[in-house]
C-alpha cells in the first residue's frame, strides 16, 4: 500500500491569518492519524508564512513512535530570525524523512525539481549529514529527470516526483503525455535502486490514475487538495451541528 503523508501546511496558514492557536496544528494531526494516515509532512520556510519552527518541534514530539514524519524545505536557505535552517532542524527533532526541495523565499508553492546533473556536487555533503543523523533523504525532481545512479551513490534514498504538471494536464483532460513523463521517471529511479515518491495538486480526482501507472510508488504526500475537500466534505456536518445546538 502506497503511505499517505498528509501536508499540514495549509492548517498553519488558517491558524497565522488569525493569531492565536486555532486550528491547532498538533490537534489535525493527530485527527489524520487516527483516521489512517502513515505519515504528517511539513515544509518550514524562512519567511514563516505557514508552518513555524516552534510548529516543527511540537509535531516531532507527538508523532514520535506513532507514524512518519517528513519534513521538506530548501537546505541552501539562510537562517534567518525564528527560522534556524533546513539542517538545524532536522538535526534537532530528527525526523523520518528530509525532502529537499530548490524552493525560492518568494515562491508561492514548490514549482519544480533539481537539475541532478547540476546539484548532486553540492547536494553531496547535506546528504551525508541528514544521514548520518539517521534521516532518509529524498530530492524533489520533475518528471524527465535522469541522472538517479548518481544520486543513488551519494546517498540518497528517495525521490518525490514533482506532479503539478500531471495535476494540471489531468484537469484539462489530457493527462496521457504527463502521465507516461512520471511513469517513466519513476521506473527508471526505481531501477537505479531508489524509491519513488510523488507530490504536488495530487487530489481525489487524480490520485486514482496516477497511483495505477506508478508500480511500487512508496508514498504520496498531499496537502492543499485533501484540507480543502476536507474543509468541503465537513461543512454540511459542522453546519448541522450549530443547528441542532441553536435549536
Amino acid at each position: 500500500m502506497t503511505l499517505l503523508s498528509v501536508n499540514l501546511n495549509k492548517i498553519a496558514v488558517l491558524r497565522n491569518s488569525r493569531g492565536g492557536h486555532e486550528p491547532d496544528i498538533c490537534r489535525a494531526a493527530q485527527t489524520c492519524i487516527e483516521s489512517g494516515c502513515g505519515g504528517i509532512t511539513v515544509h518550514p520556510r524562512p519567511d514563516l508564512r505557514h508552518v513555524r519552527p516552534d510548529d516543527v518541534r511540537a509535531l516531532a514530539a507527538m508523532l514520535r513512535g506513532r507514524v512518519e514524519y517528513n519534513i521538506e524545505g530548501n537546505p541552501f536557505a539562510a537562517p534567518r530570525g525564528a527560522y534556524p535552517g533546513l539542517l538545524a532542524l532536522a538535526r534537532e527533532v530528527r525526523p523520518t524523512q528530509v525532502t529537499l526541495v530548490p524552493d525560492s523565499d518568494g515562491q508561492i508553492t514548490s514549482d519544480h525539481g533539481f537539475d541532478l546533473s547540476r546539484d548532486l556536487d553540492r547536494l553531496r555533503p547535506l546528504v551525508d549529514e541528514l544521514a548520518a543523523i539517521g534521516c532518509r533523504v529524498s530530492l524533489f525532481v520533475d518528471a524527465g529527470s535522469q541522472d538517479f545512479a548518481a544520486a543513488k551513490a551519494i546517498g540518497v534514498k528517495r525521490i518525490e516526483i514533482y506532479t503539478g504538471p500531471y495535476a494540471e494536464a489531468f484537469a484539462e483532460g489530457e493527462p496521457d503525455a504527463a502521465l507516461a513523463s512520471c511513469a517513466a521517471t519513476a521506473r527508471q529511479a526505481q531501477q537505479a535502486g531508489l524509491a519513488v515518491n510523488a507530490g504536488h495538486d495530487l487530489s481525489q480526482a487524480n490520485l486514482g490514475t496516477f497511483k495505477a501507472a506508478i508500480p511500487g510508488l512508496a508514498e504520496v504526500s498531499i496537502g492543499h487538495a485533501l484540507i480543502g475537500e476536507a474543509l468541503y466534505e465537513g461543512l454540511a456536518t459542522t453546519v448541522r451541528n450549530y443547528l441542532q445546538i441553536l435549536r
